[in-house]
């Protein structure tokens, strides 16, 4: 008859503890291979975290696309409302696209405050285009462009800059001496890496109706995902220079520095991945030497426990339950040492880390 499992684990904790070196020397072989997969799982969270926190300080990954100098026509492309309706129908992986005029310095008045942001004369679906988010009011509706409505929307800045604390809705300012109503209040988001000096959005209806402008100086693409950033700048810059011919365009998008990043950590985790690996099975086979070895050591114990009853199961699930014994110790302790040095340069460096449950 086989010794009921709480025997066995009985059994099994004693003999660990009484050949101390043997057990620690294996316990150590499991530490080094689940500390170092852990450490390297935990460098690659911490990196994509950090990843995630740059997109989100920045504008959604979004391709811009404008026209280079033509020299023989000696003038640009003329994009249009057009371009944004043919592109919007004929992409691939399009989450939302918008046509963009910019006025880098404009006079702004409210009152007795004054200030002089960027202006940005836009299609109707910018918002998610840029990924901005409202704080106050609404976004512009088909009504404000049909009936070339006076209204503007302004990020925080400038709302703190010309009204103080008091409520920008519904308040009129004057843009190069034209009468606005603000409607709408975004986010603060940096505007190509400048300074904050505050942005008004603009309808393009009313933009053109007023300059007499009917182009539009760039398109602003965003994709469903992130990783057809690339692929949807191409679709579009090849249906514009085939509309366009014999112009090019320039393509770009907002967050390459940080894909290239994103590209370089996902090499080094993965070497990284393969060096834990390669350490886990050094640490298993360390077990494993030293598990036979103490079996080899241990002939005359197991040739007695024969003599007295013990069946083969009985003394093969002892020798399994003392590897997982200290599989489960080493272990633990090894990704709870990985979590609190981890933690440790979390907070020293100011990096975002989550221990993953």
């Amino acid at each position: 008859m086989g010794l009921s499992i709480i025997s066995l684990i009985g059994l099994s904790c004693r003999s660990l503890l009484g050949n101390p070196v043997r057990s620690f020397l294996s316990g150590i072989g499991v530490f080094m291979g689940v500390a170092a997969v852990n450490a390297t799982l935990q460098v690659g969270n911490i990196s994509h975290a950090v990843i995630e926190k740059q997109l989100a300080e920045k504008e959604a990954p979004q391709v811009s696309i404008s026209s280079k100098w033509n020299p023989i026509t000696k003038n640009y492309a003329r994009l249009g409302l057009e371009d944004v309706t043919i592109l919007r129908k004929q992409l691939k992986g399009l989450q939302s696209i918008s046509g963009m005029n910019y006025r880098y310095s404009v006079e702004v008045f409210f009152q007795n405050e004054q200030a002089n942001p960027i202006a940005i004369a836009t299609t109707i679906d910018f918002l998610n285009t840029l990924g901005r988010r409202l704080v106050a009011g609404r976004s512009f509706t088909p009504r404000d462009f049909n009936n070339y409505q006076p209204v503007v929307i302004i990020d925080q800045f400038l709302a703190d800059t010309l009204f103080n604390k008091s409520n920008p809705l519904e308040q009129t300012i004057y843009i190069n001496f034209r009468p606005y109503v603000v409607v709408g209040v975004t986010v603060n988001k940096p505007f190509w890496e400048q300074e904050p000096r505050g942005i008004v959005y603009i309808p393009m209806a009313i933009y053109s109706a007023i300059t007499g402008q009917q182009e539009i100086d760039s398109l602003q693409l965003r994709p469903h995902k992130i990783e057809n950033l690339e692929s949807l700048g191409k679709q579009a810059q090849k249906i514009l220079e085939q509309r366009f011919h014999g112009n090019e365009f320039w393509v770009w998008n907002t967050v390459e520095e940080i894909l290239e990043q994103q590209k370089t950590l996902d090499s080094v985790s993965k070497a990284l991945l393969v060096v834990g690996a390669i350490a886990l099975i050094v640490g298993g086979v360390g077990i494993a030497n030293i598990t036979i070895a103490s079996v080899i050591e241990r002939t005359p114990e197991i040739g007695l426990r024969r003599a007295v009853g013990a069946t083969q199961l009985d003394i093969l699930l002892q020798f399994i339950l003392e590897a997982a014994i200290l599989s489960l110790i080493g272990g633990t302790i090894a990704i709870i040492t990985v979590h609190g040095a981890t933690v440790v340069v979390a907070e020293q460096f100011k990096l975002p880390y989550q221990f993953d449950r």
